[in-house]
């Protein structure tokens, strides 16, 4: 019922900065989690960021806190991924992910029910 599609992915130099958008439709974000997650080549899928459906709670992976901002627009059905200083190892496709219920957060990738398609983002060095 809940379609995600991400844009925003692109190639930067590092200490770059780029602004991930995730589009949700099907069913309002009432009652959702929404998280980033990443993979790169040869690696597990890994959380990056989460945010409860006030916005209230946010929580980041150590390797991006204080680099990244996770925001949403429930009027706009959308979620955010602000990357500021992004370095060569934050090269990964990045996935949004939806939660049918709501929880103050959510960290594992089995804690989602709902899938975008992924956003390639690259970061020379």
């Amino acid at each position: 019922q809940v379609q995600l599609v991400e844009s925003g992915g692109g190639s930067v130099q590092n200490g770059g900065s780029l602004r991930l958008s995730c589009a949700a439709s099907g069913r309002t974000f009432r009652n959702h989690n929404m998280g980033w997650f990443r993979q790169a080549p040869g690696k597990e899928r890994e959380f990056v960021a989460t945010i409860n459906w006030s916005g209230g709670n946010t929580y980041y992976a150590d390797s991006v806190k204080g680099r990244f901002t996770i925001s949403r627009e429930n009027a706009k059905n959308t979620v955010y991924l602000q990357m500021n200083s992004l370095k060569p190892e934050d090269t990964a496709v990045y996935y949004c992910a939806s939660r049918d219920v709501s929880s103050a957060y959510a960290l594992r990738t089995y804690e989602y029910q709902y899938w975008g398609q992924g956003t390639q983002v690259t970061v020379s060095s």
